[in-house]
């Protein structure tokens, strides 16, 4: 079985898992970083050569103050007690979504997390953070629109090529496989331009109970599938 060479997981549920435990929020979102840790190196077990995760949307902000702070202390805890395993392991950190009026630590982990592991290959681990599809096309749509004002594009240029090239994924291949946990059957704004022709597979399972056999059980639906890309004849991974 051939595995996709780019997977993309919305990393769903970790308040319901731990509602349903009667533990805080706080604690779902400690057990949700512990499943992402497992799938990276599933991932790179599975061949998998890019693996994007959802860890924070550009909506994430209107959560309680309280659990926007959790979600960065886990953010920097991760960075800070991970980046040294995964940088031993190979694997390349890489960032997307909206830099600008990020807390200067933040983005400066982020930072320091790209370019310790830029020279590394075994896998290529993208942290969509402070991220959102629309936003970005939006951010995308902006930069043409200048480039175009300053007289270096023509807007009869401006096609599906040009407009990629200046979103934050503009060196990431589109993903093949688009996971979602939870049961929740929607993309909620994430990678609305690269997932046009993604395969999409929803589990009923909880992001912190996610495991290898998850993430076989999605490959395997997606290597089920047939993938024409608009055209009548199916069409391979992309490599």
């Amino acid at each position: 079985m051939t595995a996709p060479a780019h997977v993309a997981i919305i990393m769903d549920g970790n308040g319901r898992w731990a509602k349903a435990r009667g533990l805080p929020r706080l604690a779902g979102h400690k057990a949700g970083v512990e499943a992402l840790r497992k799938t990276v190196r599933a991932a790179a077990d599975q061949g998998i050569r890019w693996l994007t995760v959802y860890a924070f949307s550009s909506e994430n902000w209107s959560r309680p103050k309280s659990e926007v702070s959790d979600l960065m202390g886990l953010l920097k805890l991760f960075i800070r007690r991970d980046l040294a395993e995964l940088h031993q392991n190979g694997v390349r950190v890489r960032v997307i979504g909206d830099r600008d009026n990020l807390q200067s630590d933040i983005a400066a982990l982020l930072e320091e997390a790209e370019t310790l592991t830029a020279g590394n290959s075994a896998i290529n681990l993208v942290i969509a953070f402070n991220y959102g599809g629309r936003d970005e096309i939006v951010r995308s749509a902006r930069k043409l629109a200048q480039q175009a004002v300053a007289g270096n594009i023509s807007p009869d240029e401006i096609d599906i090529e040009a407009f990629a090239t200046t979103l934050d994924t503009s060196d990431i291949p589109d993903p093949d496989l688009v996971i979602r946990t939870s049961g929740e059957i929607r993309l909620s704004n994430f990678l609305l331009w690269q997932a046009a022709y993604s395969e999409l597979v929803f589990l009923p399972c909880y992001w912190p109970d996610f495991t290898q056999d998850h993430l076989a059980e999605a490959i395997g639906q997606f290597a089920a599938r047939e993938r024409r890309f608009g055209g009548l004849a199916a069409r391979g991974v992309a490599s």
